[in-house]
């Protein structure tokens, strides 16, 4: 079964979400916390509560990715938590500095709902798998990682898109076993334009 169909939304909306974003990371750097939203400014299609990842890159390069597979919060407070994550919390990375944020570009991944993936062997799995479009989830015991869509770019075959979804969630690339579970999602992605970034 595919995923459900991701969120519909207008152009405004997502320059206004994106909007938020970079001010969640200008509130990170110039008051230490993500940036408060007013429920007076959450229309009824941003209102609804779905999976958010942030990405920023700096020159073509990550620079952060924090977000959640699911929200208990409208979209624009997920948006402003998970900027302000991408920019101050990432593991991978130092906290952003002032100095970058002229040069930080911003992409914004609204998930569809999680649909499990049943299959009974690796040969199955790969077999149902839409590349560029599925979302991937992995969990087996404690075991968990995810690759939204857009990693497709990077791994384009079925195979090795599998590998390293296993290897980041510290599994063997050839695991199998019989408590693995699966769930796909689609995602709406849009980003910034380098019109659109400050100069």
């Amino acid at each position: 079964m595919a995923p459900s169909a991701c969120i519909d939304l207008r152009p405004g909306e997502r320059v206004h979400l994106l909007g938020v974003a970079r001010a969640s990371i200008e509130s990170g750097l110039h008051q230490g916390r993500a940036l408060s939203i007013d429920d007076a400014d959450i229309t009824a299609t941003l209102a609804a509560r779905l999976g958010v990842f942030v990405t920023l890159t700096r020159q073509c390069a990550l620079r952060g990715c924090i977000g959640s597979l699911e929200s208990a919060e409208p979209l624009p407070r997920s948006v402003a938590d998970s900027a302000y994550g991408a920019a101050f919390r990432d593991p991978r990375f130092p906290r952003l500095e002032a100095a970058e944020l002229g040069e930080i570009r911003i992409e914004i991944s609204v998930l569809s709902a999680m649909v499990p993936v049943r299959a009974a062997s690796r040969e199955a799995l790969l077999a149902q798998l839409a590349p560029a479009a599925d979302g991937l989830l992995l969990k087996d015991g404690a075991h968990r990682s995810t690759f939204l869509p857009k990693v497709w770019e990077q791994l384009p075959e079925p195979a090795h898109f599998l590998e390293q979804l296993m290897i980041k969630a510290g599994l063997p690339a050839n695991h199998w076993s019989s408590g693995l579970r699966f769930y796909r999602y689609g995602a709406t992605c849009f980003s910034e334009t380098f019109a659109d970034t400050p100069a």
